[in-house]
């Protein structure tokens, strides 16, 4: 049985596959409803950028209850991760780091998720998935930014790996 909600779903997304003008007001809402989700993230990220983390990711968290189908919400997980990072929290920033990876696998914040918890590893002193996650940077994403520090960690994991069997 077909619920109202459904039907409008339903009706929204033939509007939208038959490129209706922008001037239809379910496209008009749907338009709408993506700039206010751009302007909230844009107003969080301005939080982040400030350096309040706590402000950053509760801006972060509420974002993804309010937005959580946006598109930019795999950049707002990546995002509560880096604040947990930034605030110590390293095995939080682990999870939200992992949620990234597992559930976005086609994000544009793989290689920084991946370099993160490759550095939330090494803070908590495990340095075997640290390298795991460093060795993952260079060798899944090679023309990354993440990728040249990423081999440097390694580097610094060798040299320490070396002087600890001397």
């Amino acid at each position: 049985m077909m619920t109202k909600t459904s039907v409008r779903w339903m009706m929204l997304m033939a509007i939208l596959a038959a490129g209706t003008p922008i001037d239809h007001p379910l496209q008009a809402a749907l338009a709408q409803t993506q700039d206010a989700s751009r302007r909230f993230y844009d107003r969080v990220m301005e939080e982040f950028r400030r350096k309040d983390y706590e402000a950053a990711l509760a801006g972060f968290q509420l974002f993804l209850e309010l937005h959580g189908q946006s598109a930019l919400a795999a950049n707002a997980y990546f995002w509560i991760g880096e604040c947990q990072f930034r605030l110590g929290r390293y095995k939080e920033a682990l999870a939200s780091f992992y949620h990234v990876m597992s559930c976005y696998p086609l994000s544009s914040k793989l290689a920084s998720a991946a370099w993160r918890i490759g550095q939330a590893y090494a803070k908590l002193g495990d340095h075997e998935k640290a390298r795991m996650m460093y060795e993952r940077v260079v060798n899944d994403y090679p023309d990354s930014v993440e990728a040249e520090p990423a081999r440097k960690a390694l580097e610094t994991l060798a040299a320490k790996d070396g002087v600890l069997q001397e």
